[in-house]
């Protein structure tokens, strides 16, 4: 009939699962990775080995101030604390001073961060907060590769490039534009920092090639610390209305002002401490002059100079004496400089802003 009901299919209710038994193999079972025996031995000899490893490093900062300590004996002894105060460099007749060097150093130092910092900044900033995330590799990689570039490459670029520009440009445009500062200098019986020749080559030349070699590790320290700044900060300025700019200069750049200053003065550890770039443009000669184009000398360069031309015992150890203080200037600035990155940093890791 069609309207017979249809039968319930007959399904095969559940079935009872068999059990087997496997048999698990002796070599099939899970061995531990880290023997049940201890062996403080092994502990003990690797913590050692880790310690000596640590302890080398101050070793040999150790052993260097040591041996520049016991070779400077002989200026400490003849001339005392106004070895650096003295301006007479004189091996024919073993007077000695290392005013001149001290001088050059702390001119060209200085000139190179007046160069580089605002630079660098701005090329952080760049990178860190406006430039498209296509751009920021290339760019940062390309800053940093500076810092790979030898000193000497930067010397031979200086005198066949930098030196010419400076000397038929650079320094006559200067000297035109900003010579009425001789009159003001003159009063208080200085030479004007835009007066003399333009030679090219000195301390111009030193501070601008300085410049340019500080720029990466200035640039480095910066974009780490502000990425350090948290995101939130700058989502906060930003929900108060305020601009890209405004963002930065009050959400970024005032909570990252101790680190930035701990990049530039560790910027400035490595201008202190430069020798073969600085040798082949500053000049070497043993001067104090006001005048930026004036040749002049520094502590690195000396010592690269003179000291395989130095024959006196106290010729020798008055160089030693200059490479003592450098080192030791070097130490602190580096120190000051690793501890005002920390305090903003805090170990925290890079990171890069969306």
């Amino acid at each position: 009939m069609a309207n017979q009901a249809l039968g319930a299919p007959r399904l095969p209710g559940p079935q009872p699962v068999e059990k087997k038994n496997v048999a698990v193999s002796a070599s099939s079972r899970s061995v531990p990775l880290i023997g049940m025996r201890s062996r403080p031995w092994a502990d003990r000899l690797f913590y050692f080995a880790m310690l000596a490893c640590g302890l080398c490093v101050l070793a040999l900062v150790g052993l260097i101030l040591y041996q520049l300590i016991v070779n400077s004996r002989l200026s400490w002894h003849a001339f005392g604390v106004k070895f650096f105060f003295r301006s007479e460099w004189d091996p024919v007749n073993d007077q000695y001073g290392a005013w001149p060097f001290v001088y050059g150093t702390i001119v060209s130092s200085f000139l190179a961060l007046v160069l580089a910092v605002p630079l660098a900044i701005g090329v952080a900033m760049f990178i860190t907060e406006m430039a498209p995330r296509w751009l920021r590799g290339p760019l940062a990689f390309t800053t940093e590769l500076l810092a790979a570039i030898p000193s000497v490459i930067y010397g031979l670029w200086a005198i066949f490039v930098l030196v010419p520009l400076l000397r038929l440009y650079a320094e006559p445009w200067l000297a035109k534009y900003f010579g009425w500062t001789s009159a003001v200098t003159h009063r208080f019986g200085f030479q004007g920092p835009f007066e003399g020749p333009p030679f090219g080559i000195g301390m111009l030349a030193a501070g601008v090639i300085l410049a340019i070699m500080v720029i990466p590790i200035i640039s480095s320290i910066t974009r780490e610390v502000m990425t350090a700044v948290p995101q939130q900060q700058r989502e906060a300025v930003l929900a108060l209305g305020a601009t890209r700019w405004e963002m930065i200069r009050t959400g970024v750049l005032r909570n990252a002002r101790v680190g930035i200053m701990g990049g530039i003065i560790l910027g400035l550890g490595r201008a202190l401490g430069e020798t073969m770039a600085v040798t082949m443009v500053i000049g070497n000669r043993p001067d104090i002059s006001a005048s930026l184009f004036a040749p002049g000398y520094t502590m690195a360069s000396v010592i690269a100079n003179e000291f395989s031309e130095a024959s006196g015992d106290l010729y020798l150890s008055s160089l030693v004496e200059v490479g003592l203080a450098l080192f030791i200037v070097t130490i602190i600035v580096n120190i000051l400089a690793q501890f005002l990155v920390w305090t903003v940093t805090r170990g925290t890791p890079a990171r890069s802003n969306a």
